[in-house]
């Protein structure tokens, strides 16, 4: 696990300048984590799109079924995502956000693994792990407007 402050920086520089959002394991269950993540981008008014391999509306937002189908805006691209999901599910969501040009990556505690963690450091991605953002959330984003 990385020095308090290491994890810090990654927690701000995952929200410095990001205006679009994922969700990497949304869920409709309002019980579940991935609906409650999602539910706490909403509650403070950002940019977030749901991403469920079953499609359909989470929570009034169209989900979509995988991180490529986010599509690119020039002007306001996806740039961060926020993975709830097995640690096996992870490693294949960072090769997706790699391959859609996301390299900000929230793993929410359970989610990561070994192999997500590695591919994250080899493409020089922003990972932030062991640390829930119902948590600790608000602070990375408070600070990160310093």
């Amino acid at each position: 696990m990385p020095p308090p402050h290491a994890a810090a920086l990654s927690a701000q520089q995952f929200f410095q300048g990001a205006s679009r959002f994922a969700v990497a394991g949304a869920s409709s269950d309002r019980s579940k984590y991935g609906n409650k993540v999602l539910r706490w981008y909403q509650d403070r008014i950002l940019d977030v799109t749901p991403v469920n391999p079953k499609g359909g509306s989470i929570e009034g937002l169209d989900a979509a079924t995988c991180l490529s189908d986010l599509g690119t805006s020039e002007t306001s691209p996806v740039c961060a995502v926020s993975i709830i999901t097995p640690p096996a599910v992870t490693a294949r969501l960072m090769q997706e956000a790699h391959a859609a040009g996301i390299s900000r990556v929230w793993m929410q505690p359970g989610s990561e693994s070994a192999e997500a963690l590695k591919f994250g450091e080899e493409h020089d991605m922003i990972m932030v792990h062991n640390y829930c953002i119902l948590v600790s959330g608000d602070h990375a984003r408070q600070t990160s407007k310093i």
